[in-house]
């Protein structure tokens, strides 16, 4: 019997649930951050899989944070960068838009990548994707033995105009390859816009080592179990591949929780979820209207992100999240977590820094009995030993200043829900508020009580919700290509076939390696359209009749801006989206037939200015029945995660045990 498990690496824990026989296993173990495999093969020997994963019979899609970690904190390989002749400071200039437009003392950003290590190439072609000047063999060697003297240990190579022509760029990485990591901006990116396809051939090429190590040592402790890896846009990829494409997987983890909130939303017949998972280290907020949405206008950092991923915000407010007295004398919380190691300093592992997590258990909202089914024990003392000082500097009381560590976090992450929701024209009560992550359900009820939505979902197993969007998920390749020309044009036409007819054959070559038949890819083609002159685009689906879809992005074209224009309709790229089946993923219905009791009431401080504590009834989820309502306050205690029904709030258990969450 082949078993399937997703694993999710994050800040702070590691995430593990397993799908065998039609039944879900869940684990956590604290993450090792300076080598995740670590956290990954401890957890799998404490749920009995190393013999499983040895013989074979172990399938693991792993979302990863490694690729991420790295871009954040500017932990990349030293990486040559190659481009054409007077351009050896494409990266560094950039679109030279300031990040801060009325500061006069801007600090400066360093370089990706420094000038000594930027290599000017002869072979220059024209905006038509012809030659101009030639890419001579004898340049080609001078190159080579340039860089054996700089000692690089990866290349990016990004031509002007190889979108349309790569052939000075696959020769100088049929030169390169034998020495070093080569990444090509015509395999990466092959689109228009010579910065934003040389950030991310940069960003490939320099996470691209750390990604393959981490990967193989991966491999070799399980091998032979089959590995996949979650790539940014909620697809996978093999493992074996996974080090080619690290600048796919930089949003890797999230868009497992994604995948697994759009599962959920559909068991429970809800289209519409504005979603924010809530994990140790950072907050990522998103909307889903049916399928997950896509974005090319990502960032990583400073950097932007061209290549196709989830559509979502990142705030750094966690339960890990750091409260401090700024200069000013104003309490403030993150960026900065206190991670896995020490983590908080309820956590009894040496942390003395307080944090939202700290707060919540002040407050009584983490139970230690009940911390991780009991397995970790919850220092509340310690807890409030670290709030003191913001307390006494405050002239608080503990209690106030947990309260007012925790209305800062959740400001932080409406301000977030806000940016991704509201201010893009969405009606935010048309959507379910959809909350995940270890800390998401300590905090639902008082996000949606700011935003005044009246509905939201906590879904079953919501505390490793991305681990299990990873079984969830399919294998998939996005990829596109710069098609430049008028839409009504019957040479635009003919090199959009052309182009689609490549990346078929691309994309289903590759899905087939990973033992995906052919029959049974789905295919989705889009096309990037603009006004002739403008500089962004807007996506549409793909229409062989040119009518239609001068008609679809003059609709949509409206709907955004406003207005539509009377000008002819440019093609930028084509797109195509290429998946595999949907895996046979069911959640099993609950079998209790009885309403839970409560294990017991505790106090909770529900007015902290006042000191006043409220009796609050704890429930165990697993022994919640389907149709039970549980009037809030209530806490709701699992083995991965609390849920806190604010007062006001009622929750419904449906059949498989999401608790969906309405105003009264």
């Amino acid at each position: 019997m082949i078993m399937t498990l997703g694993v999710d690496t994050g800040g702070t824990f590691t995430d593990f649930v397993l799908l065998a026989s039609n039944t879900l296993r869940i684990h956590k173990v604290l993450s090792t951050p300076k080598a995740p495999e670590q956290a990954i093969i401890q957890g799998i020997q404490e749920m009995g899989l190393m013999e499983a994963a040895i013989a074979g019979k172990l399938h693991i899609t792993h979302g990863s944070t490694v690729a991420t970690n790295a871009a954040l904190e500017n932990k990349g390989v030293k990486t040559a960068f190659i481009t054409n002749q007077g351009f050896a400071d494409l990266l560094t200039i950039g679109r030279q838009a300031r990040p801060e437009l009325y500061n006069l003392q801007p600090i400066l950003r360093p370089a990706p990548v420094e000038k000594s290590h930027c290599i000017e190439s002869e072979g220059r072609l024209d905006a038509e994707g012809n030659a101009i000047s030639p890419l001579t063999p004898d340049h080609i060697q001078r190159l080579v033995d340039q860089l054996k003297v700089l000692k690089p240990e990866s290349v990016a190579i990004c031509h002007l105009f190889s979108f349309l022509n790569p052939q000075h760029e696959i020769a100088l990485e049929a030169a390169l390859s034998p020495y070093f990591y080569v990444s090509r901006s015509s395999k990466v990116l092959p689109t228009t816009g010579e910065y934003e396809r040389g950030i991310a051939t940069w960003l490939n090429a320099s996470l691209g080592p750390l990604v393959k190590r981490y990967i193989d040592r991966l491999l070799h402790a399980l091998e032979p179990a089959h590995i996949a890896v979650m790539q940014s846009t909620g697809g996978t990829i093999d493992a074996n591949q996974a080090g080619d494409h690290a600048v796919k997987m930089l949003l890797s983890g999230p868009a497992g929780g994604l995948s697994g909130a759009r599962f959920i939303g559909n068991t429970s017949n809800i289209q519409n979820l504005l979603t924010f998972d809530m994990g140790g280290t950072s907050t990522d907020v998103a909307t889903i209207q049916q399928h997950v949405k896509l974005t090319t206008e990502g960032h990583i950092g400073p950097w932007p992100v061209a290549v196709p991923q989830v559509d979502m915000h990142t705030i750094g407010a966690g339960g890990g999240s750091i409260a401090y007295i700024d200069a000013g004398g104003l309490l403030q919380v993150g960026p900065a977590s206190a991670g896995a190691d020490p983590g908080p300093a309820c956590y009894g592992k040496g942390g003395r820094q307080p944090t939202v997590t700290d707060a919540n258990a002040v407050l009584g909202r983490l139970r230690p009995e009940l911390f991780l089914g009991g397995k970790m024990d919850l220092d509340v003392e310690a807890a409030r030993q670290s709030l003191a000082p913001i307390a006494n500097t405050l002239s608080l009381s503990i209690e106030e200043a947990a309260q007012g560590i925790i209305d800062i976090a959740n400001e932080h992450m409406v301000n977030a829900l806000r940016v991704i929701s509201v201010q893009r024209g969405y009606d935010i009560h048309n959507f379910h508020l959809c909350c995940f992550g270890g800390a998401g359900g300590l905090h639902v009820c008082a996000l949606a009580n700011t935003l005044q939505m009246n509905r939201a979902i906590v879904p079953i197993h919501g505390g490793v919700l991305s681990a299990f969007g990873m079984l969830a998920s399919v294998k998939e390749r996005q990829l596109s290509l710069t098609v430049p020309g008028l839409v009504h044009s019957n040479d635009t036409m003919q090199a959009i076939l052309d182009g689609y007819e490549s990346l078929m054959q691309q994309g289903t070559q590759e899905l087939t390696n990973e033992n995906v038949p052919a029959e049974q890819i789905r295919v989705t083609k889009s096309v990037d359209l603009r006004y002739k002159g403008q500089s962004f685009f807007l996506n549409i689906p793909w229409q062989a009749d040119t009518a239609n879809i001068s008609d679809l992005f003059h609709q949509q074209h409206e709907h955004r801006y406003g207005h539509r224009l009377d000008i002819p309709i440019e093609l930028v790229n084509i797109r195509i989206a290429l998946s595999g089946p949907q895996p046979k993923v069911t959640l099993p219905t609950l079998t209790n037939t009885t309403p839970g009791l409560p294990l017991t009431t505790v106090a909770l401080f529900t007015n902290t200015a006042s000191n006043q504590q409220t009796r609050c009834p704890i429930y165990q989820r697993e022994s919640l029945a389907p149709k039970q309502q549980i009037q809030g306050p209530a806490l709701i205690a699992e083995t991965i995660s609390t849920t806190f029904i604010d007062h006001g709030w009622v929750g419904i258990i449906d059949t498989v045990g999401n608790i969906l969450l309405e105003k009264t």
